[in-house]
């Protein structure tokens, strides 16, 4: 198993079939894929951090704590890892509940090596395009959140397609003055313009 994850490939195997752990490892491993295994869920999440672009390979069936129980943690917390879920009791009942909770596929073992290294490079090209959004969004946030109220109280007038001038009306203000509200909006969040910034607050959920 390689050490020193790069901050783009790293794929946490948990699976309490230590020979399985090493096996899917040494195949990673074989095209240059970080991996870390562990065979048990405490001590995954013990180890785990949130702000690394990874992805997950998880068994189903685990000690303690089941691999849909890790999952919920993970959901709630509002992780970003995509979960590959893999199991040598698998059915289609079993397949559909991982899915519906978010796991981005769902193998039977034993899996073909060339299928699972192609699930695996899908998950992690995933991982990447999840935690770029997520990073983008928190600048974003942060820039949100330097406005002051009414500031705020203006663009999600904009936001719902209100024109200034009828802004202006609600508020009782000129329109003059929602046109300088909205230019130090664009400047504090530093956005192209308005309509940008609105098109961004509405693709990362921020509305």
């Amino acid at each position: 198993m390689a050490t020193g994850p790069s901050p783009d490939s790293l794929v946490y195997i948990i699976d309490d079939d230590q020979e399985l752990c090493s096996s899917l490892a040494w195949l990673l491993e074989s095209v240059r894929i970080t991996s870390r295994c562990f065979t048990d869920v405490k001590s995954f999440l013990e180890s785990y951090d949130p702000q690394q672009p990874a992805c997950m390979v998880l068994d189903v069936r685990m000690p303690e704590v089941s691999g849909f129980q890790l999952l919920e943690t993970l959901n709630r917390a509002g992780s970003a890892i995509p979960v590959i879920f893999v199991s040598a009791h698998g059915d289609i009942r079993m397949s559909v509940r991982a899915l519906q909770n978010g796991a981005l596929d769902f193998l039977e073992k034993p899996y073909d090596p060339q299928h699972i290294l192609e699930v695996v490079q899908q998950a992690l090209r995933t991982a990447r395009e999840r935690f770029a959004l997520a990073a983008r969004q928190q600048v974003l946030k942060s820039r949100l959140d330097s406005l002051s109220p009414r500031e705020r109280e203006i663009l999600h007038m904009v936001i719902d397609g209100i024109p200034s001038k009828n802004i202006a009306t609600r508020l009782g203000i000129s329109t003059k003055t929602v046109d300088v509200h909205r230019t130090r909006i664009r400047e504090k969040t530093r956005a192209e313009s308005v309509a940008t910034l609105v098109r961004d607050v509405l693709q990362m959920g921020l509305a």
